[in-house]
């Protein structure tokens, strides 16, 4: 039996076909009614959540969409429109065609801003989020890196070698992975072409929104005027321990802007946690059980 079927939806402005993983409608005891709605960061897909997806399916239908130029979706041929905005009307759209009238985001990353985003233009559609190692404030350093790579990585050969790259770039945030960890990471950063060559799972047009001139650095925007609209929404705050982009001073500054905050660090962790780390997935469950206890 499939752990998930493939679920294809138009774009929200009706060019595009897009994809996601449905991990079905839970009917057992512990199904909460409730739909989670994950959403990835720059360069990867809906395959970085299915861990997740299988702790949360028997009480939350898990919906993990792959944004335009991603995974399974189809690649825009304007690049203007790689931007957390436009993501978000796709991700409205989605909900509108599942008929789903309020979800509970979680995103890595650019996933997070884009639950960020939804919290301001569209409260009504959100129950509370889990944004994972990114805040109002982006640490240029852990920007630069990945505006270094997004685009550039030379390809693979064959799988070896697209795990050996997928450690080269991500190495810093995964200190304890083996061989065995870098492979299910690439397997999940890769697929396959026509003759089962891995490549990239992502348009590289997606660096466009992140080019700057050489020799200019990455400014990221204030987003602290959205993250102050947002102490209405319950939310839970995940930090890599090492992470390069969001540091602990702004974790910090987030709890006291947001009295009502979850905080989560996970050790050893860079940019970003996968959320399948020991602990993580209860810590998780703890908030959105909060988020079903009526006020």
């Amino acid at each position: 039996m499939a752990e998930f079927d493939d679920l294809t939806y138009l774009s929200a402005d009706g060019r595009l076909t897009l994809h996601a993983r449905d991990y079905g409608v839970p009917t057992g005891p512990e199904a909460t009614g409730r739909v989670v709605l994950c959403m990835h960061g720059l360069t990867r897909n809906s395959a970085d959540f299915h861990d997740l997806a299988m702790h949360l399916k028997d009480r939350f239908r898990v919906i993990s969409a792959d944004q335009r130029g991603r995974g399974r979706s189809q690649w825009d041929p304007d690049p203007k429109n790689y931007t957390p905005a436009v993501y978000v009307q796709d991700m409205i759209r989605l909900l509108d065609h599942l008929a789903v009238g309020k979800a509970i985001a979680i995103g890595t990353s650019m996933g997070g801003l884009m639950a960020m985003i939804m919290g301001v233009a569209h409260r009504d559609r959100l129950l509370g989020a889990v944004i994972n190692d990114v805040g109002p404030e982006i640490d240029p350093a852990g920007l630069a890196r990945i505006a270094a790579y997004t685009g550039k990585t030379r390809p693979a050969t064959n799988w070896a070698e697209a795990a050996e790259l997928a450690r080269f770039t991500n190495g810093v945030a995964f200190p304890d992975y083996g061989p065995a960890d870098w492979m299910a990471f690439a397997r999940r950063l890769y697929a396959e072409d026509q003759n089962g060559v891995p490549v990239l799972a992502y348009d590289p047009a997606i660096s466009k929104g992140l080019e700057t001139r050489t020799d200019a650095p990455v400014v990221p925007p204030d987003l602290w005027p959205m993250w102050d609209g947002l102490k209405e929404l319950p939310i839970m705050a995940v930090r890599g321990a090492l992470s390069d982009l969001l540091s602990d001073a702004t974790l910090r500054r987030m709890e006291e802007r947001h009295p009502g905050l979850h905080s989560l660090v996970v050790p050893g962790r860079g940019h970003a946690p996968m959320l399948d780390e020991p602990g993580v997935p209860q810590a998780i469950d703890a908030f959105l059980a909060g988020l079903l206890v009526p006020a």
